[in-house]
């Protein structure tokens, strides 16, 4: 179907996604009843993920690897607008997003938040182990300190060097961003 969208250039609706991967997508509602339901160990991790790379899924199967099951908190779109990565961000909209990430074999289950930060998911969900980038501390990750006072455990992973969405929005646009 086609219709417009308000820059005026068409506008294709998405084809309905297969059922394998919506029984991956959790809504704001049902995240955290999904979640208690995943074997534990339980790891949780979070971020925009706009434009997938190797970089993300190096990071995403590493994660996976430090427990039974990976959560995958997504910023909504205006949360990442608030996080101030561009205005023109994020490129695709949290549902495209989403729907990426839950293809990825490493994911089990993909859920949405949209407050700056997931620390209320976090605390809520109560992950085995936290995970984030090898640019975050424990100090700097929302939900860290929960995490650890309960007894879970924070792991940061290390980046694969060169291999960002800010490097490859760059070289995308023509500027001297890192090769990807």
């Amino acid at each position: 179907m086609r219709g417009a969208h308000q820059d005026g250039h068409p506008a294709v609706t998405a084809a309905p996604l297969p059922p394998r991967l919506l029984a991956k997508i959790a809504t704001a509602d049902d995240a955290l009843a999904r979640i208690a339901r995943l074997p534990r160990p339980l790891v949780l991790t979070n971020g925009v993920f706009d434009l997938l790379h190797r970089g993300h899924v190096t990071y995403l199967e590493q994660a996976r690897g430090l427990g039974a099951s990976l959560v995958v908190a997504v910023n909504g779109d205006a949360s990442v607008r608030r996080l101030g990565k561009g205005g023109d961000r994020p490129l695709n909209p949290l549902a495209d997003r989403m729907a990426v990430l839950a293809a990825l074999a490493s994911v089990d289950l993909v859920v949405p938040f949209d407050d700056d930060t997931p620390r209320d998911l976090i605390v809520a969900a109560r992950p085995d182990v936290l995970v984030k980038g090898g640019d975050y501390t424990a100090e700097t990750t929302a939900g860290a300190a929960e995490t650890i006072a309960r007894g879970g455990r924070f792991v940061a992973i290390p980046l694969v060097e060169d291999r960002s969405t800010t490097a490859l929005l760059a070289r995308i646009r023509g500027g001297a961003g890192a090769p990807c």
